[in-house]
């Protein structure tokens, strides 16, 4: 017996070594150990172990030692790119994001930075294959096995696989349970917590190669029959187009598409409004501006920031949520008003689909001339696919926009450089992706920062709050710019300005965060709460406390602009109309009207003065699920190419 266990005391390593790592790398980046995670991350571990021993085992020697040490070494920088690359993005990346590291790469000195202060993690997380390279002759080297004993081990593998899977089947089965996340949905983040980083990585694989999207799951009570309870009976004019979906349903033969227009034809539209059409005929310039938060407002270092907020539409309850996969993401929201499909670059994906709804397209279908320009890499994140599929004439640092190039780019000089190509062409629509905003928040390594650096020295912050206030100056700096053009052509009073943010600051710290805001920020719903600028000069300052996010942007401003669009196809709704408000985050917590549901603890907190019924935050947590759900197909299926394709042929 002595024997056999001495011959597969590599397996025994192996499976030590690969939970050691996984619980260095919950401390380092979930902070946390939960029972339940560690467990099932320990099943799939003790299979995935058996193959690397029985892959070990038919090598001898050296070369089973430099075998051992090559997988424990692998896995090792598996872990340790995934800390730093969570410390850099607060997410982990997927697949497809690894396949397209060439555009991290571009954060070199910012990666090595945040290498540098995580290296004791990562020394650790080598530890086991040293200790392979440096006892392994003596302690740790397993002989050959007997075919016999391989074919009892491949049986382990397919039985320890089972055993993981019941443990998964006998937990719950709610939203976001480790049976949830294995077997219908996808969330990186939570998937990590609940079953472990190389569970949540084999299954990502998966995923991606076989083209799997998630499940919907079934609603716990009646949704139509609920939501249609206090129902009423008004002659409304709506902002639809003319789609006749009980047609649609009926010559319809993808049991998919046919599902997506089921949908859509139970959807409320949103009502026009004394609103709709304000802006009708107006300049459009939209702008989605790296890492903007409150905190980058203030009267004296940003006062045209400070301006456009207090003097425009000034909304106090709207939010900017992270989403899972990339920073573009948020971008991508503000854009489209779909949300983001989990596992890929949907900006991306959505290259080669019909986007009617986007500004651009939008615009251009009027005759306005279109213009995008982003002050770094053209190609990054793919956005020279992306952006002209959303009708603009695009350029970026490489492909025709000649900012000199520094890290981060100034989005001032962009702005110089721009405003001439398009101010004496109206009407005219301009989308800007700015950087200037970006990390890391310092002195030596920010361009940005150090350029405005004089400007925040007297700050009583820290010195990346300092750093991070003065990014946020060159943007106030390129607005001031653009808003004294408009005025020297006479056309400030003719063209709104959209502004917000792709996401919050993640580069600060959250004692930075805390710093700046003056208060320990909450970390489900407050850390998400964002500035949204609507402006044009000489416009009456409203104030809209009505709770709203990025995914409302593109419906809002397209009901100001008197912009031909149905609602019932948008995941957002237009803010100035009367329909119910709705805030979802990554996690599926939710805001309304009647108060926020935390996800992540179950509890649905009320506003003060509401009773709130189970089944109503049923219905919430169900819509938003389908919200989810149908973004991601409409992006699989390029579903607007269908449901319009007669709107798409008049349009040529």
């Amino acid at each position: 017996m002595n024997k056999i266990f001495k011959n597969i005391n590599l397996l025994f390593y192996f499976f030590i070594s690969l939970l050691f790592m996984e619980i260095i790398f919950r401390v380092a980046t979930i902070g946390e150990i939960k029972y339940q995670g560690l467990m099932l991350s320990a099943i799939f571990m003790l299979t995935l172990s058996i193959i690397f021993f029985l892959l070990s085992n038919f090598l001898k020697g050296w070369c089973q030692i430099t075998f051992a040490s090559f997988l424990l070494i692998a896995i090792g920088v598996i872990y340790s790119s995934q800390i730093v690359y969570y410390k850099f993005f607060r997410t982990f990346y997927s697949v497809f994001s690894a396949g397209n590291t060439s555009q991290v790469l571009e954060f070199s000195n910012d990666i090595l930075n945040v290498t540098q202060k995580n290296v004791k993690w990562i020394l650790l997380l080598l530890l086991p294959s040293l200790i392979v390279i440096i006892f392994g002759k003596k302690k740790i080297i397993s002989y050959r096995v007997k075919w016999f004993y391989k074919v009892a081990l491949i049986g382990c593998i397919i039985s320890t696989h089972i055993i993981g899977l019941i443990t998964i089947f006998l937990s719950e089965r709610e939203q976001y349970s480790p049976y949830d996340l294995y077997f219908n949905n996808n969330s990186i983040n939570l998937s990590v917590n609940k079953l472990g980083l190389i569970t949540t990585m084999r299954l990502d694989l998966q995923r991606l190669l076989t083209g799997w999207s998630p499940k919907l799951r079934k609603p716990n009570i009646d949704i139509v029959a609920y939501s249609n309870k206090d129902f009423k009976e008004e002659k409304i004019e709506y902002n639809t187009m003319n789609i006749n979906f009980d047609n649609l349903i009926d010559i319809e033969k993808n049991s998919t598409i046919k599902e997506i227009h089921n949908y859509f034809n139970t959807i409320e539209p949103t009502s026009k409004n004394e609103y709709t059409g304000k802006y009708e005929g107006y300049n459009l310039i939209f702008i989605t501006a790296e890492s903007f938060a409150p905190y980058a407002v203030h009267k004296d270092l940003t006062p045209t920031l400070y301006k456009m907020i207090n003097e425009g539409y000034n909304f106090t309850n709207f939010y900017n949520p992270i989403w899972n996969v990339s920073t573009t993401d948020g971008e991508y929201v503000a854009c489209t008003s779909l949300i983001p499909k989990s596992g890929v670059w949907s900006f991306d994906k959505s290259s080669n689909n019909y986007l009617p709804f986007v500004m651009g397209n939008q615009f251009k279908k009027l005759g306005y001339k279109t213009l995008a320009y982003h002050n770094h890499s053209y190609k990054y994140y793919n956005r020279h696919l992306s952006h002209p599929n959303m009708g603009y004439d695009y350029k970026g640092l490489g492909n025709g926009l000649n900012v000199k190039k520094t890290w981060p780019e100034s989005d001032l000089e962009m702005m110089e450089k721009t405003i001439p190509e398009y101010i004496d062409n109206e009407p005219f629509h301009t989308y800007y992706m700015t950087v200037s905003g970006h990390m890391q928040y310092n002195f030596f390594g920010n361009q940005i920062a150090h350029k405005n650096k004089n400007l925040v020295n007297h700050l009583n912050y820290s010195t990346e709050a300092k750093a991070y206030i003065a990014t946020q100056i060159e943007l106030d700096k390129a607005l001031k710019y653009l808003l004294d053009k408009l005025e020297e052509k006479n056309i400030a009073d003719k063209t709104l300005i959209v502004l917000s943010a792709d996401h919050y600051p993640y580069g600060l710290k959250d004692k930075t965060i805390n710093e700046l805001s003056g208060h320990k920020v909450e970390k489900n719903f407050e850390i998400y709460k964002s500035p949204l600028i609507i402006y044009t000069a000489d416009m009456n300052t409203v104030t809209i406390d009505k709770p709203c996010s990025s995914l409302d942007i593109i419906p809002t401003i397209s009901n100001l602009l008197g912009l031909e669009y149905d609602s019932r196809l948008l995941m957002g709704k237009d803010i100035f109309s009367d329909s119910d408000p709705l805030v979802m985050f990554l996690n599926r917590s939710y805001i309304t009207d009647k108060g926020r549901y935390n996800a992540v603890n179950k509890k649905f907190t009320p506003n003060e003065g509401e009773i709130i019924e189970k089944e109503y935050t049923d219905m919430i947590s169900y819509i938003v699920d389908t919200k989810f759900y149908y973004s991601a197909k409409i992006l699989e299926t390029d579903y607007y190419n269908k449901v319009l394709e007669e709107y798409k042929k008049k349009a040529k």
